[in-house]
Parts: C-alpha cells; sequence; structure tokens
C-alpha cells in the first residue's frame, strides 16, 4: 500500500524529514481516520508540502497505534517520541496543548528515506482537506 502524507507547509516538517531530524510521522485524531489500521510495515508514504508537490518518499519500518488517550498518556508519547516526531523539547507544552483533547495517536517509524523527483497528485475523492490518502499504488493518482 502507497500513502500520502499532506503537512503543513507552515510546521517546516518536510525539511526535518530530509535532514533526518524528523523519523517517525505521528497523526493525532479524536476519532480513528486514515492511516489508522492500515498502515503496515514495508508500506511506502509520500509526503507534501500543502500547496506544494510530493517531494519525499519513505518506507515504513513500524507502526505504533495508542487509543483511548488520557493528558498523562499524549504526555508520555511526547516525552519518548518527541524528539523522533521532530518535536524540540522546548516545544513539548505547545505540543500538549495541541494534543491534549486527541484520543488516537499513530506514529509510523520512517526509514529509508530519499527525496523525489516532484510531482503533483489528483485528489479528487479523497477530500479537498484529506491530509492522509491510502491507495493501491501512487502511480492511481499521480500526475
Amino acid at each position: 500500500m502507497d500513502h500520502v502524507a499532506i503537512m503543513k507547509r507552515s510546521w517546516g516538517l518536510t525539511e526535518k524529514i530530509l535532514s533526518g531530524q524528523k523519523t517517525i510521522e505521528s497523526r493525532w485524531y479524536k476519532l480513528k481516520c486514515r492511516p489508522w489500521s492500515r498502515i503496515t510495515r514495508g508500506d511506502l508514504v509520500y509526503f507534501k508540502d500543502s500547496g506544494k508537490p510530493i517531494s519525499i518518499k519513505a518506507k515504513v519500518s513500524k507502526v505504533i497505534q495508542f487509543q483511548s488517550l488520557t493528558p498523562t498518556r499524549v504526555a508520555y508519547i511526547l516525552k519518548r517520541y518527541g524528539r523522533d516526531i521532530g518535536i524540540e523539547k522546548k516545544r513539548t507544552p505547545e505540543f500538549l496543548q495541541r494534543f491534549i483533547d486527541k484520543k488516537y495517536c499513530i506514529l509510523v517509524f520512517l526509514k529509508d528515506i530519499q527525496s523525489v523527483n516532484p510531482f503533483e497528485i489528483d485528489k479528487r475523492g479523497f477530500g479537498m482537506m484529506s491530509a492522509w490518502i491510502s491507495i493501491d499504488g501512487i502511480s492511481r493518482i499521480k500526475l
């Protein structure tokens, strides 16, 4: 399975992925959404900043899913994995507040991270606000 992770450009996370500062992609939800239970080791994740083409590809080495989160569990996840998620230690309290009401978290561990020749995708049918797309093959949506 292939996946497209659409990143908030202002957070600068794609640069952190390429530099190796960010080796875990995290998604935090109030309700279960993609890629919950749809991503496994060996899958490929393509990354793009919002409004930009896909420019990075990585292989999934491991996935951990957390549910029934409490503020204590959110704090634990941030303490244990925050650096690899790309969160500087001094910004942990800010992200704790951002995620404190979330009930689900998925951690996608990345390996074999590489730049790819930038390409656009067709998101029709996935919802214009979709921040994660799971497909049988990237060629289905590659323009």
